[in-house]
């Protein structure tokens, strides 16, 4: 039971006893235990490259996949893996010794991605999509080097519907972070276990847990991010309508290409008379909606 605290990872050594904690981290265990099986990111005896930022969402996905891995739940190996590129002032010291305190097998790895965003990207413009790009081609080339199978992600759902409206608002397309992928050249996975998990329970868990957060300071520190706009929308639609976020996540579970216009993915000439292909459903009740 996962209530059980004669037997538990180190991970969770010192963790809160109050009924509301435990709530959480039941309910972070289940999330993450339903995203693995509902996309099929387990192939047992496999290697998963758990990359670590040092940031809440790093830390809560580390501490559940290894309770998972405890409760026999989780049939791979983890390798923890921190990626220190190079920003000024970066504490490099925390996260070793703290794997190495908790008994977590890890690899730090040192690239100066930073000092290449900052001469490329001309400034005022924002650096994450260089920054990702560079950290992306090192994790790969790391899960290689180290026999991975999968690279891990600490992704949450608040991430992946920001990044279904920042490509809606701004790249005119319908897409966001897939919870697994295959990369380009087809030899490693991508997952993301924590698509079910909002990312208020991820701050409440490492907060509660007491987990020493290392801060972004390379895009932390640049105001008026998009990304930025569009969290504090949803933030807004949130308090207006609690649980909102959830009913636009299931919608990205829940895609009809026959109501959207891509004739890439649905063959509307194809339509004919008498036939239920692409039929209006009967509780469509937008169907004739609008304002034409």
């Amino acid at each position: 039971m996962l209530d059980d605290t004669e037997e538990i990872h180190p991970l969770f050594h010192g963790a809160p006893q109050t009924t509301e904690f435990r709530k959480l981290r039941k309910r972070l265990v289940r999330e993450v235990r339903e995203a693995v099986e509902t996309f099929g990111m387990v192939r047992p005896g496999d290697r998963w490259l758990v990359c670590l930022s040092g940031g809440k969402d790093s830390y809560t996905l580390l501490a559940i996949l290894h309770e998972l891995k405890w409760r026999g739940l989780l049939p791979v190996d983890l390798l923890a893996c921190n990626l220190d590129q190079g920003q000024p002032g970066f504490p490099a010291t925390v996260l070793p010794e703290f794997l190495t305190r908790m008994g977590v097998p890890h690899r730090i790895e040192y690239a100066d991605t930073y000092s290449v965003v900052v001469e490329k990207v001309p400034q005022g413009r924002t650096y994450c999509s260089l920054c990702s790009r560079l950290r992306r081609g090192n994790l790969y080339r790391i899960a290689r080097e180290e026999g991975c199978s999968t690279v891990v992600l600490g992704h949450h759902r608040d991430d992946i519907l920001e990044t279904f409206f920042m490509n809606l608002f701004h790249g005119g397309r319908l897409a966001a972070m897939p919870p697994r992928l295959l990369n380009e050249d087809g030899d490693l996975f991508v997952c993301r276990p924590l698509a079910f998990v909002a990312e208020e329970d991820c701050a409440r868990f490492a907060k509660a847990m007491n987990y020493p957060i290392i801060p972004c300071d390379l895009c932390g520190s640049q105001e008026g991010l998009q990304r930025l706009q569009v969290k504090a929308l949803l933030d807004t639609w949130e308090r207006r309508s609690p649980g909102r976020r959830n009913v636009m996540f299931r919608a990205l579970m829940n895609v009809r290409p026959s109501h959207l216009a891509d004739p890439s993915l649905f063959d509307f000439a194809a339509l004919a008379a008498g036939s239920r292909a692409g039929a209006g459903d009967a509780d469509n009740s937008s169907e004739f909606g609008g304002s034409g």
